[in-house]
């Protein structure tokens, strides 16, 4: 086991680059089976949910090369259709392979994938849009099954039931290597949605409706190489964007960044007074700033929800709710999405945060608090990372354990928090 131990009270400044976009490049990975020839990917994250995205793909034959942050895949010879359960339960993108396989192989054997325990994630979406994509699925027993019906993988008009992204990167990509038309309505749209389609478009679909809940995917049973880059993580430039906010520090986020993807997170930052300037591929966030939480209309106590996207991000809660901690206020926050989110609350409090969980959806903040160090243990990524920033605010040492969930999600951050004046250390246990 690995843990950060952080030393609390630092004063932040200084230049952070964001890495690629974890939540990007995982379906991406999975999308370049699809091909026979070869796809090359700039600016891949080094975190650990993406080395095993490419273990997975060079297990079923795939040739995978990296040279620093540009990583090569040649998947001509994929020679197998199961994917190890041991594999599949490190991460939730495992069970992306289940169309591309299916399209390669005629059949795919795939064990329930893992992730974060925060909460139900349904794979209903996924089952119900490869059926209608023309796969015979048994999914009621372990491992789940999956053969191409005698008519063959074929375009379809598909609703969602929920606008799942991992369902709709899913189906987007599996239409995309399908003969025939898909109409996907209710889709999802967040930027990494944007860019597995953008992806697609190279390798030889046509697609339309990127941005919006409905795609056109014409397939392309001949997909070919293509060559990409990996936009900056604005999950990861955001939480950058809390760490200045919650200790009045002042930096400047570089990366391959778009300013569109931040307007949402900018509303929800001014909403606890934090302003910062959004330029092509530099995020300002200036130093000094006094956290306020803005009333609503009549002084009522705001509230800040997640939703999808457009809407502020469920990833992003966590660490905004540290922020909240060292805010002057009150702020209801209510996380919609995963009923397991809020549950790293009960160490902020144990930290000296001012909050009340309502139940396992909503939590009320009341700031600022002064908050000191103690020991605590990660669940998840973003609960990890939130974790983290409540230690550099906090008085004393802490120590987070089981720090190997940040670094799923989070490249370089050991580096990176230290360049910007963080007191941190790394131990192995």
């Amino acid at each position: 086991m690995r843990s950060l131990v952080i030393n609390g009270g630092a004063e932040i400044s200084g230049n952070v680059t964001v890495g690629g976009n974890k939540n990007a490049v995982l379906p991406m990975i999975a999308a370049s089976i699809l091909t026979k020839e070869e796809i090359v990917m700039h600016d891949v994250p080094a975190i650990s949910d993406a080395d095993v995205m490419l273990k997975i793909i060079q297990h079923l034959g795939a040739k995978v090369t990296r040279s620093g942050k540009t990583v090569r895949i040649n998947a001509k010879n994929i020679t197998k259709s199961e994917i190890p359960r041991s594999l599949c339960s490190a991460l939730r993108t495992s069970i992306l392979l289940a169309g591309p396989l299916s399209v390669r192989c005629g059949e795919a054997t795939i064990y329930p994938p893992g992730g974060d325990v925060i909460g139900r994630r349904r794979l209903d979406s996924h089952f119900y849009g490869l059926k209608k994509l023309g796969s015979a699925i048994q999914g009621d027993s372990v491992p789940f099954e999956f053969r191409t019906t005698p008519r063959g993988m074929h375009g379809s008009e598909i609703f969602l039931d929920e606008a799942s992204v991992t369902a709709t990167e899913h189906i987007l990509m599996t239409a995309a290597a399908c003969r025939g038309t898909t109409i996907l309505r209710n889709a999802a749209s967040e930027p990494h949605v944007r860019q597995l389609g953008e992806m697609l478009i190279k390798m030889g679909a046509e697609i339309t409706g990127l941005d919006s809940n409905t795609l056109v995917i014409k397939g392309n049973p001949e997909l070919h190489g293509a060559e990409v880059s990996i936009e900056g993580d604005h999950i990861e430039a955001a939480s950058f964007i809390a760490l200045a906010a919650c200790t009045r520090g002042s930096v400047n986020i570089e990366g391959r960044l778009t300013p569109r993807d931040y307007w949402m997170t900018r509303r929800v930052f001014e909403r606890i007074g934090i302003r910062f300037k959004l330029h092509p591929d530099l995020i300002e966030v200036p130093g000094g700033q006094r956290m306020k939480i803005q009333p609503d209309f009549g002084n009522a106590i705001p509230q800040i929800s997640d939703g999808p996207w457009p809407q502020f991000p469920s990833d992003m809660m966590s660490c905004l709710i540290v922020c909240a901690t060292q805010a002057k206020g009150s702020v209801l926050f209510f996380e919609k999405m995963f009923e397991s989110r809020i549950y790293f609350v009960d160490r902020l409090i144990a930290m000296g945060a001012n909050a009340v969980v309502c139940d396992p959806h909503r939590v009320v903040i009341s700031g600022p608090a002064k908050l000191r160090g103690i020991e605590m243990s990660s669940p998840d990524i973003r609960a990890g990372m939130a974790m983290v920033l409540a230690a550099i605010c906090a008085r004393g040492r802490s120590v987070v354990n089981n720090a190997d969930t940040i670094f799923r999600g989070y490249e370089d951050i050991c580096a990176k928090l230290t360049g910007l004046g963080v007191e941190i250390a790394l131990e192995q246990h």
